[in-house]
């Protein structure tokens, strides 16, 4: 029997070629899965039948924009997840989707192997080849650009050599990536870590600078989870696709980042996520309103390392999985309303409303009808600096 590799299929030069390639090297028959996360360009039909028409025996297309945004981006905005306190996984979080895909195809076609496109100095190779191994460790890894040595040249030569229907035009500067979720872009003269970023590397956004009237939004939480934006009921997919519309037109939601990668070296992107920013930065502040200092706090500690884990490729760990389970406790009372103005690249909170705040006006205030015990503060204080002063004493003696 011939054996069968899946492969992570986008429509571009690189993968359609690796679909030959693939079959020259290892004398497999190729399934191509594309998957939809809200990235945009062309109808995925056509893209399933360009993958069979470069010698796929079989092609499948999913449209998971629904599922990417209820099962990994809604749980990346519940989590304030920004790595290195910046960058809001856009990439690192459609991975896993994909995975998950490409693991349901190599078992419904009886494939042993799965095959993607990454290079061998970025994240994805392991976010894939890690994801893989977690659902279905028996499935063997292979990354033709990684594994044999397919450089564009040589991918260009292949295409024209076999006559495939795919455009060899100018490569683009940058290698860019993109979902609902956001964008990002990276190679070019931005490897020069001092090249200002210029206005054709943005898409999702509009240049903060440019005069325009601020946009007041409130967005509505339940537990955690988005579900109206002023006041009309939304998916979680519609509400990013929402803010990504108004918050882009704001110029909200622009990185320039050099980063940390896992494989250890480090790499200057450039992101723009303006609906991910605006939802989070709303959700932060949700937080503040109604969930107790204690577990605020640890929380935060929480929050950063599941974004780590997220960023190297552990979607399918069991600490992310239990770090799943704290998070969504630490939402039984996220619920409420956040209003903000975006305006001039920022998103800024300007208001707050829940029916499970733990903000008291009455303890709060400084005027007139305060009921916080001013005289308890002083023993208070007293006890909570008893440790210091007694060590003090020994320190200075």
């Amino acid at each position: 029997m011939t054996e069968r590799v899946v492969l992570a299929y986008s429509g571009g030069l690189d993968t359609s070629v690796a679909i030959g390639w693939i079959a020259e090297e290892t004398g497999a028959e190729v399934i191509a899965v594309a998957v939809d996360v809200g990235q945009g360009g062309e109808d995925l039909e056509l893209v399933r039948k360009r993958a069979l028409a470069c010698g796929a025996v079989e092609a499948e297309v999913a449209d998971a924009k629904d599922e990417f945004a209820d099962e990994y981006c809604l749980p990346a905005i519940k989590a304030n997840a920004l790595y290195m306190d910046r960058y809001p996984l856009v990439s690192a979080l459609s991975r896993p989707v994909i995975v998950k895909h490409l693991v349901a195809a190599a078992e419904k076609h009886g494939a042993t192997t799965v095959a993607h496109g990454c290079t061998g100095k970025g994240n994805d190779q392991v976010r894939f080849e890690a994801g893989i191994a977690a659902l279905a460790p028996g499935l063997e890894c292979v990354a033709p650009v990684r594994d044999y040595a397919m450089t564009r040249d040589r991918a260009i030569a292949f295409c024209e050599e076999k006559n495939l229907p795919i455009a060899t035009t100018r490569k683009s500067p940058y290698s860019i990536d993109q979902n609902v979720f956001g964008r990002a872009v990276e190679t070019g003269f931005l490897e020069d870590i001092w090249n200002a970023p210029v206005e054709d590397v943005y898409a999702y956004t509009r240049n903060p600078a440019t005069p325009r009237e601020a946009d007041e939004v409130v967005v509505s939480f339940e537990e955690g989870v988005p579900v109206a934006v002023d006041g009309e009921p939304v998916t979680v997919l519609q509400a990013i696709q929402q803010l990504n519309e108004r918050a882009g037109a704001q110029g909200v939601g622009r990185i320039d980042l050099v980063e940390d990668r896992l494989v250890g070296i480090k790499s200057r992107e450039v992101y723009e996520a303006p609906g991910a920013i605006a939802l989070i930065t709303a959700h932060q502040e949700l937080e503040n309103v109604t969930v107790e200092r204690e577990l605020a706090r640890h929380k935060r500690q929480i929050d950063q390392r599941w974004g780590e884990l997220v960023y190297d490729g552990q979607w399918f760990s069991p600490l992310k999985r239990a770090l799943d389970a704290f998070i969504d406790e630490a939402h039984r009372h996220v619920s409420g309303d956040i209003r903000m103005t975006l305006h001039g690249g920022r998103a800024v909170v300007t208001g707050r409303r829940s029916p499970s705040s733990l903000y008291d006006f009455d303890l709060a205030t400084y005027d007139t009808g305060d009921t916080f015990d001013q005289t308890a503060a002083k023993g208070f204080i007293d006890i909570h600096s008893l440790s210091s002063r007694i060590a003090a004493r020994r320190d200075l003696a």
